[in-house]
């Protein structure tokens, strides 16, 4: 099968023309900019294009599909001569429903949790052996790929992202997949700049809830009052199964999970990761792996790459970096942190990076997510406001929205930097949360900080 990639360099895309490219198919692609690491991973299997730009010419009745990434625009060259040809033109989620339509297929959805627990899945799975299709946000220990997919197995393991699907499809990617098996981990607002309100937001879970295959099943996080909302009011005919944060306790910088067995040292620590295990739990019952396996394999899960991952540690202190950006993930990763090393100090630092962070009207959801912090500080560059073209935001206003009034604001890389250097880290804690790197930030450097 021959099929071509309109912006193959992006992250989801790199992975599913690494994935066809396994499987054997003639994969062609084109980017007008690609960076690493999907620069040298595509380089490394022969699909780096030639050179960086759209070629129409590429774009022949030879070419069985097309997979069309959200980085392209609707007016791009080579989508146009597609349509023209009238070519077979596929969004990434459609593309993957197309591999898997003939597969059991489970999909992980929430606006927070979902790498997490795809990635504790699928932890579990490959600790005892058990081979599934998958599709998974980041980058895994004992995984060489993000995406795998193949002819002959039963499952599929499906990250479920509610972001829109292609330049020319608006629906959100989860709406596409048609599960047999899901799951929902939690709803808070994000993604302004498509879904401009709070319920027009959430509908889209009720969405999702409703595209379950009739006769299927989904595991909710009943802790989550919007999610219980949703799934109960679904009138799909469903299993619904509902899943709380299990008990645990925190011993010296150890969290010890409760079970059937007495309680069990885990790698992993904060409540929000906690539920998500417990919601793990039960999708890995439903693929065939009984409760003691589930606990044997699961007290070995480290974490999915850049959430709450561990950059340096020494006897007095330790850093940490991770991914949350939006309110609820903030505040979760900080209080998750504090509870983990209560008797330290916590210096907790968020980049406000995206489109949802940088907007003044949306500001005020922060309120609150960064309270564990002994130390809160925020960066933002107004740099990247203009770049979005949003209005400015002002210090004041970051100051109001999070209602803490020791917090300490940067705008200045540099300043910055200076700061967090100029900290003694004895008997502290270090959480940097961002979507970015602060400007330039060498987390390489920030390793030395921890003595």
């Amino acid at each position: 099968m021959n099929v071509h990639f309109i912006a193959i360099g992006g992250a989801a895309m790199h992975n599913l023309a690494l994935a066809l490219h396994n499987k054997g198919y003639n994969i062609s692609g084109s980017d007008d900019e690609i960076f690493n690491p999907s620069k040298a991973r595509l380089e490394a299997k022969g699909l780096l294009p030639e050179s960086f730009g759209w070629y129409p010419e590429k774009i022949t009745s030879n070419l069985d599909a097309i997979v069309l990434g959200m980085h392209a625009k609707a007016d791009n060259p080579e989508l146009l001569k597609a349509q023209e040809l009238g070519l077979k033109i596929y969004s990434y989620p459609e593309f993957l429903y197309e591999q898997s339509k003939h597969k059991t297929r489970v999909v992980i959805g929430g606006s927070h949790g979902k790498t997490t627990i795809t990635s504790m899945i699928l932890h579990v799975l490959h600790y005892h052996d058990k081979d599934v299709d998958y599709m998974v946000g980041a980058q895994l220990e004992g995984f060489d790929v993000m995406v795998k997919l193949t002819d002959t197995n039963d499952f599929i393991v499906l990250e479920g992202d509610e972001y829109l699907s292609s330049p020319i499809d608006r629906r959100p990617k989860f709406h596409l997949y048609k599960p047999n098996i899901a799951l929902l981990s939690g709803i808070a607002w994000d993604h302004i700049n498509v879904f401009p309100t709070y319920e027009n937001y959430v509908e889209q879970f009720s969405i999702f809830v409703d595209s379950i295959v009739t006769g299927g099943s989904i595991n909710y996080n009943e802790e989550d009052a919007e999610v219980k909302r949703v799934v109960e009011a679904s009138e799909n005919q469903l299993r619904k199964i509902a899943y709380q944060t299990p008990e645990y306790t925190v011993e010296n910088g150890e969290t010890l999970l409760e079970t059937p067995e007495g309680p069990m040292p885990i790698e992993v620590f904060g409540a929000h990761n906690l539920n998500n295990l417990a919601g793990a739990k039960w999708i890995c019952q439903h693929m065939g792996v009984d409760e003691d396996d589930f606990y044997e394999a699961i007290s070995t899960f480290k974490g999915a790459s850049k959430r709450l991952e561990k950059i340096a540690e020494s006897n007095t202190s330790v850093a940490y970096k991770d991914f949350a950006h939006s309110p609820s993930k903030v505040k979760a990763t900080t209080k998750a942190v504090k509870e983990q090393y209560g008797n330290r100090t916590l210096v907790a630092c968020l980049e406000l990076h995206t489109y949802s962070s940088l907007n003044a009207e949306f500001l005020k959801e922060y309120k609150g997510a960064l309270d564990a912090a002994d130390v809160a500080v925020v960066f933002y560059s107004p740099h990247a406001v203009e770049i979005k073209k949003l209005e400015e935001v002002s210090k004041d206003q970051i100051a109001n929205a999070f209602e803490r009034d020791d917090l300490i604001i940067y705008t200045n890389p540099e300043e910055f930097k200076d700061f967090l250097f100029s900290q003694n880290f004895n008997n502290k804690s270090l959480l940097l949360m961002s979507s970015g790197n602060y400007g330039g930030l060498d987390f390489d450097e920030v390793k030395g900080l921890i003595g």
